[in-house]
Formats: structure tokens, sequence, C-alpha cells
């Protein structure tokens, strides 16, 4: 029977160093992970990735942070083995990064299409691919989508349209990896009250989302709560190993299957 705890555990965390990823981090080293490795793209995330490393280690699980731009399939490929050449093993591998564009179709330029699908699409076909070849038996591996992905709405179609593959990267993967006991999701988040969430929208964007779902009013902004999710995520890599090739949208404090 496979151990569905934390106990002993590695988890690799894409984007994991901040916003959703940070606090991911954290709540699976203070449920009984051994390790948690950390990933982070840009220079401008040197100051979270060290205070991640400084919480994690303070709750008393090994750690380390790798920066790398993982649009590169080199770059994923070296990421998965160095965190388990360093700690022996993954078992949990999650993927959080993403890029938002709000924008008309019409105005999207063929540099901004480019950059979108690099980062939504590319970056998580090749995690998925890594942690198919990297994941211990009855391992877990949950990508972050968009609740976008089930919506009809204008403007994203870059950026719904960029995380929309990924749900059939699932599906496929799930099929490909069940063999060996790894269960393969993606969570799609309503807006969240991130920084990511707020370059992109104006006032009156904001303002709608704050109020559009049925439960904003209990939320502290009305947006979805990244306090919300993390519990959501613990479940899929802990007792949810029976929940596989799914997308499960989370949107604005209810969710649908």
């Amino acid at each position: 029977m496979a151990d569905h705890s934390l106990n002993n555990k590695v988890v690799l965390i894409a984007g994991g160093v901040k916003n959703l990823g940070g606090l991911l981090a954290r709540d699976l080293a203070s449920h009984g992970a051994r390790a948690v490795a950390v990933h982070y793209n840009s220079d401008a995330s040197q100051a979270d990735a060290q205070n991640t490393l400084e919480a994690l280690r303070a709750l008393g699980v090994d750690t380390h942070a790798w920066q790398a731009d993982l649009t590169r399939a080199g770059a994923v490929e070296r990421l998965f083995s160095e965190v388990k050449a360093r700690f022996g093993q993954i078992d949990i591998a999650i993927n959080t990064v993403g890029k938002v564009l709000k924008k008309p179709i019409i105005e999207i330029s063929e540099d901004e299409y480019d950059q979108m699908f690099a980062v939504n699409a590319k970056s998580a076909f090749f995690f998925i691919k890594e942690a198919g070849k990297h994941l211990e038996d009855n391992g877990k591996l949950v990508t972050l989508v968009t609740s976008l992905l089930g919506a009809f709405t204008p403007f994203y179609a870059a950026y719904g349209g960029s995380k929309a593959p990924v749900e059939h990267f699932t599906r496929a993967a799930a099929k490909e990896f069940g063999a060996r006991g790894i269960s393969v999701t993606a969570v799609g988040p309503g807006p969240m009250d991130t920084p990511f969430f707020y370059p992109a929208e104006g006032a009156d964007a904001v303002a709608y989302h704050q109020s559009a779902a049925a439960l904003s009013p209990s939320s502290k902004t009305g947006l979805t709560d990244i306090e919300d999710v993390v519990p959501f995520i613990r479940h899929l890599v802990t007792e949810g190993w029976w929940i596989t090739g799914q997308t499960l949208l989370i949107n604005g404090g209810y969710t649908t299957k």
C-alpha cells in the first residue's frame, strides 16, 4: 500500500519562492515533507528565494533553490536532475509557473504570442515530461492552469489559449504514468489575490472580479485567496491519490470538476 502522507517525501515546486508557490512550499514543509526544492526564474526573485529558504529551514526541512528559465527544455531537465542528485528522490512535482496577458486578439503581436506559449505551454510540457522520468513510483504531479479554461470571456485568448494545451498534456500523462501509480492533475484557480493578477487588469475589471463569484464576500478581497488553494493542492498530493487526468477549476470560492 502506497504511503499517501508527506512523511519522508521530497517536493519540487517550480515558481516556488513567492505567492502561491512560496506558500505551498511552507505548507508542505510544515506538514511533514523531508525536503522542499524551490525554483525561481529571475534575479528579481532572489530576495524572495532567500526568505523562503530561511522559512523552510526554520521548519526543519532540507531545502535548496534553483534559478532557471524553464522555457528551455534543457533547463527543465537540469532542474530535475540536480534536485534528484541532491535529495536522492522526487516524490511530488508542482508547477506554478505562468505568465498572463489580457489583450484583444487583434492587438497581440507574434512576440507576445510566442512568449505566452513558451511560458505557459512549452515549460509545462517539459516539466511534465521530466516529472514522468524522475518521479518515484506513486508520485504526484500537479500543474497550475486557470479557471479560464472553463470560461467564455474576451481578451484572454493568448493566456487561456496557452494554458489550454496543459489540460491535454495532463490527460495524456495520466494515462502514460498511471501504471507506476503516479497521479497527474491540473488545478485552475480563479483570479487570485497576488501581484500576478493586478498588473493585467484595469480598475473596473478588478472591481468586477472582486464581486463576480457567489462566495466573493467570503474571501478577503473578493478574489480567490491563495490560502484556500493551498490545502486543496495538499489534498491532491496526499489523500487525493485517486484523482488523476483531471483539471479541477477553483473559481473565486467554489470548485467544479
